[in-house]
């Protein structure tokens, strides 16, 4: 099976510097936006040798190793950095915090990152994205209710974010409460909410499985020309069983020139469903060759998919060995190598 992109939360932090880095730790931040890790990880070695900043570099190895999917090494790192503090709790503090929960939930330490919500919560009792998060873990942990709290408290602070509300819901979906995660959405259109546009509304209707409702308002609000509302009413109409046009969308947005490795990927699976395989695998080469994508991952395991498809094993099998050299986790890919050996 191919991959696509899997609901659920993932916690998106900036790589920024934090203020007070050296020269060397700068490199890195920049070695790791351009997802050079280990990269990343030979320079911040050098910044510690240099007299760097000990805590920023920690910082930093942490990032990357979170990249490298090695979770509890980067849990290391970032405790490490917040061990260094002098006691006075600062911004960097509760950025080292978020990142530390993350690489918990990572590797499924749900009640440790929890604890590290409530203290962030105890401190800064109007941060969002803790109460979202901890939702998350909560439910993670099977504690619904709790979840429920943390949800409803993030509704309650915005009550017009549907970007957030929708996150709600794929991650109730995820954790198989997708008829919880209904409720919200049918409220907030049932709220006769003046500000939400024809984008909200096509994006909620397309999560109610209301797919003609959401191809007509997303349709309307594509003329804005915004990546996300070519990407939802393309899946809006391959939800209806229209891959032809469904390519279409997609491909009108590439056309612009507007290179998006997110859309290549739709595409991709697009193509796939049709039986397209050549198309497919150009589409997910076509978002390999994109400079800095986060997607570097899905794309490099689709194309695989799409070799396969093809019947050239050969090259699958050569590119499956180097997949799992940058994604020696991925027990998925393991599988399918074991599969590949044998053909």
């Amino acid at each position: 099976m191919w991959r696509c992109l899997l609901a659920g939360a993932v916690l998106v932090l900036g790589l920024t510097g934090c203020g007070g880095e050296g020269e060397r730790t700068l490199g890195a931040i920049q070695l790791i936006q351009n997802l050079d890790y280990r990269g990343a990880l030979e320079q911040l070695d050098l910044a510690e040798e240099g007299g760097e900043n000990d805590r920023l570099v920690n910082r930093a190895r942490g990032i990357a190793c979170m990249g490298l999917t090695d979770y509890e090494q980067a849990a290391a790192y970032f405790e490490a950095a917040l061990a260094g503090s002098n006691g006075v709790v600062q911004n960097v503090d509760f950025d080292l915090n978020f990142y530390l929960a993350a690489a918990y939930t990572k590797s499924s330490r749900y009640s440790e990152a929890e604890s590290i919500y409530d203290a962030i919560l105890a401190l800064r009792p109007n941060e969002e994205d803790a109460y979202f998060l901890r939702g998350n873990v909560r439910l993670a942990l099977g504690s619904h209710e709790g979840a429920k709290e943390d949800f409803d408290k993030v509704i309650s602070m915005d009550a017009h974010n549907y970007d957030r509300l929708i996150e709600i819901y794929e991650v109730l979906d995820y954790y198989g409460r997708g008829a919880e995660g209904q409720e919200y959405l049918r409220a907030a259109l049932a709220s006769g909410d003046k500000e939400m546009d024809k984008y909200a509304s096509g994006r909620i209707y397309y999560y109610l499985g209301e797919y003609q409702n959401a191809c007509l308002d997303l349709e309307e609000a594509r003329e804005k020309g915004g990546v996300e509302s070519y990407l939802y009413l393309g899946r809006a109409y391959e939800a209806t069983g229209d891959y032809n046009y469904a390519a279409n969308v997609y491909n009108s947005y590439l056309e612009k020139g507007e290179g998006n490795a997110e859309m290549y990927n739709q595409l991709g699976l697009c193509e796939m469903t049709r039986g397209e395989y050549r198309k497919a695998l150009e589409a997910f080469q076509a978002g390999m060759q994109l400079e800095n994508t986060t997607m570097m991952q899905t794309l490099a395991f689709n194309e695989i998919v799409a070799y396969e498809r093809l019947g050239e094993y050969s090259q699958a099998y050569i590119l499956m060995g180097n997949y799992l050299n940058n994604y020696p986790d991925d027990r998925q890919a393991k599988r399918e190598y074991e599969f590949l050996s044998t053909r």
